[in-house]
């Protein structure tokens, strides 16, 4: 059986290689992978070369824990099913559908207790798991409320996650702001109340009038582009929190911490979904969080956000697409 892996050979060059299939040991499964889906955050960061060299694919995930250099396979959402398994590995993962913190890959091996069991939810929903996770660790590190106005700048799949997530509460008004009409339209969809263009013209003056004349308790900045947090500042009331859920890599921008910014004592949060907040540690677990993203996606329904499924065998085109025509892409899966 072939055994094909998308790797990362240079910035922006991507080749998929033919590989032996992976031997199983007896604590292992064998798992024939079903879908994938490219982040367009974190992994186009490594695409595009803007992640500093020390900085390990993601220290949190045994697999992709080193980086030593050109190539490196990336990726860490998979959906597939075991297919074998080892002498010591309970015979009832066989057959399992599963998730995967793993790169874009046809076949690999695991440890079950790395695996999630998803028997039983929708596939293309499923693969969204990592991103959904994502989102509501946002909702945990923002905890919004009840009557509050909410600004969420960024409706790619994990805007457009947060977005839907956040509908599911009592709030005052729900903007979202995003600079391609698809994905504006989705967030429609997904239950946000207008979903601004932020190259319009008066941007500010049209969004604090949607606030009718006031500023936003809690703002998500989850664009990717560090020159949205100037945009945010802005946009957030006295007291106000504004998430930042961006990863930068070696992108910069200078933001003017100014007068608004401090007399309005304006918080400024990272939220990282690779530890749960300290205040959350008594009585949340990461297994926890988990579970809880489960339970949302047959809520949510993610699948509905996938743009192109393309066969891992056209990978490269996969990145080329992202990076091109972002305006036309949501969720792009690679398909085998």
């Amino acid at each position: 059986m072939k055994n094909l892996a998308v790797y990362f050979t240079d910035v922006r060059k991507i080749e998929v290689r033919e590989q032996r299939a992976p031997a199983i040991h007896e604590h292992q499964v064998l798992v024939q992978t079903a879908s994938s889906i490219i982040s367009s955050g974190t992994e186009m960061l490594f695409y595009h070369g803007l992640v500093p060299k020390e900085i390990p694919a993601d220290e949190n995930i045994p697999v992709l824990s080193r980086r030593p250099g050109y190539p490196f396979k990336y990726g860490y959402a998979v959906v597939g099913r075991v297919t074998e398994c080892g002498k010591a590995v309970d015979p009832k993962w066989h057959g399992r559908l599963v998730f995967a913190f793993h790169p874009h890959e046809s076949l690999f091996v695991a440890d079950p207790t790395n695996l999630v069991d998803i028997d039983g939810l929708d596939v293309e929903d499923a693969v969204f798991l990592a991103n959904m996770e994502t989102a509501v660790n946002f909702l945990m590190d923002g905890k919004p409320m009840i009557g509050e106005r909410v600004l969420v700048f960024g409706q790619g799949v994990v805007g457009l996650l947060t977005t839907s997530l956040l509908t599911q509460i009592p709030l005052s008004k729900l903007i979202t702001v995003e600079p391609y009409q698809t994905r504006r339209e989705m967030s429609l969809e997904c239950g946000a109340q207008v979903c601004l263009d932020p190259s319009q013209d008066d941007f500010a003056g049209l969004a604090k009038g949607l606030l009718k004349g006031n500023r936003a308790d809690l703002v998500y900045e989850l664009t990717g582009n560090p020159h949205t947090l100037q945009q945010a500042i802005p946009l957030t009331g006295f007291g106000g929190r504004v998430i930042i859920g961006s990863w930068y890599g070696t992108k910069k921008e200078e933001t003017q911490l100014n007068s608004h910014f401090h007399r309005q004592r304006i918080k400024l949060m990272s939220s990282q979904v690779s530890t749960l907040a300290p205040e959350l540690t008594g009585v949340w677990t990461k297994q926890r969080r988990l579970d809880v993203a489960l339970e949302m996606l047959p809520r949510v329904k993610p699948s509905r956000l996938i743009t192109h499924r393309i066969p891992i065998q056209e990978a490269d085109k996969a990145y080329r697409l992202l990076e091109q025509h972002p305006g036309q892409t949501i969720g792009v899966l690679l398909t085998y």
